[in-house]
């Protein structure tokens, strides 16, 4: 396994299962970045998978599943965050995570 390659600690992963994250995007686009976010309750922890969260807020009823990569995961810090994008409040999520995602090549 390489260094880029992430280890999968099935005791971290625990920890995230039932908990709310709110998660940031930025989406690399030939016009400039664009930023997404959002938040929800993680509903399924998988090495294989990744991690996917039932969406809250103003993106209730969808799912959003992310990279199986737990070192992207982070204790948030107690308060409420506003989400710029679409005025969602999330009060006390347990952790933040943000990537980065750039279009391949050509």
């Amino acid at each position: 396994m390489s260094e880029d390659t992430p280890r999968w600690d099935q005791q971290a992963a625990n920890r995230l299962d039932g908990s709310v994250v709110l998660v940031g995007i930025t989406y690399k686009e030939p016009g400039g970045d664009r930023l997404d976010q959002f938040f929800g309750t993680v509903v399924n922890v998988d090495q294989s998978d990744g991690i996917t969260l039932r969406l809250e807020g103003s993106r209730t009823g969808e799912q959003f599943r992310l990279p199986p990569d737990l070192r992207a995961f982070f204790p948030a810090k107690p308060g409420s965050y506003h989400l710029k994008g679409t005025g969602d409040v999330v009060n006390d999520p347990d952790f933040t995570t943000t990537w980065t995602m750039t279009p391949p090549s050509n």
